[in-house]
């Protein structure tokens, strides 16, 4: 245990001696400031980091992460972030990235009791196979039932974030940002673009439609 903490320690020094060799002005920069032009809403696992499977740079994307890559409406933690992503920082794009082989979409597929918090949690992912139960227990197996419920997680998650007032008021204002909704596949390092893009309300059930 010890061993794996200096580790952690001295990879950061390490990471810091390379960057300084690359770029001499590489921290200094950074600290004037950030401009990311995407907010991402991904998953915890371990191996989804937003900046390494994208190739971007510190700085470039503004990140919230949590089990399953969730928008959950009293969910303050991921709301502040979201106001503060576009109102602060005034992205341009947000999106809510999910991936093949979650272990929150497995666990919400399963009658499995956790305990604490986490079934909360899970909840929210059955609730979206109730959205969608006709077309997923159709699929008898279990592997594709799972990617095919990891999609449909991922556009309801970005529908979701188009119902609050913070997504609806930026749009009225500002014409953005828009919001995407993309897959990665652990297995070959690929992102998949759903296709499920929304721009403005027009894209939305009336239902949850602001008047500002």
């Amino acid at each position: 245990m010890e061993k794996l903490y200096d580790k952690l320690l001295q990879g950061n020094k390490d990471w810091v001696a390379k960057k300084l060799k690359e770029e001499p002005t590489f921290f200094s920069d950074l600290a004037k400031g950030q401009r990311p032009d995407v907010f991402w809403i991904g998953c915890s696992d371990s191996r989804v980091p937003a900046n390494e499977i994208t190739n971007t740079r510190s700085g470039e994307v503004f990140v919230h992460r949590n089990i399953a890559n969730m928008v959950v409406h009293t969910d303050t933690n991921m709301l502040s972030v979201l106001d503060f992503a576009v109102n602060i920082l005034e992205v341009n794009h947000v999106i809510v990235c999910g991936h093949y082989g979650c272990g929150g979409i497995q666990a919400a597929m399963s009658k499995k009791h956790y305990g604490g918090v986490i079934d909360n949690w899970l909840r929210n992912i059955k609730d979206v196979y109730r959205l969608h139960n006709k077309e997923l227990d159709g699929i008898k197996n279990s592997g594709t039932r799972d990617k095919r419920l990891t999609e449909l997680n991922i556009i309801e998650q970005v529908y979701n974030l188009c119902k609050t007032s913070i997504i609806q008021n930026a749009w009225e204002k500002h014409k953005r940002p828009h919001v995407h909704g993309w897959v990665y596949d652990v297995s070959n390092g690929l992102i998949n673009d759903l296709n499920v893009t929304v721009r403005d309300n027009s894209e939305m059930h009336n239902i949850y439609k602001l008047d500002f």
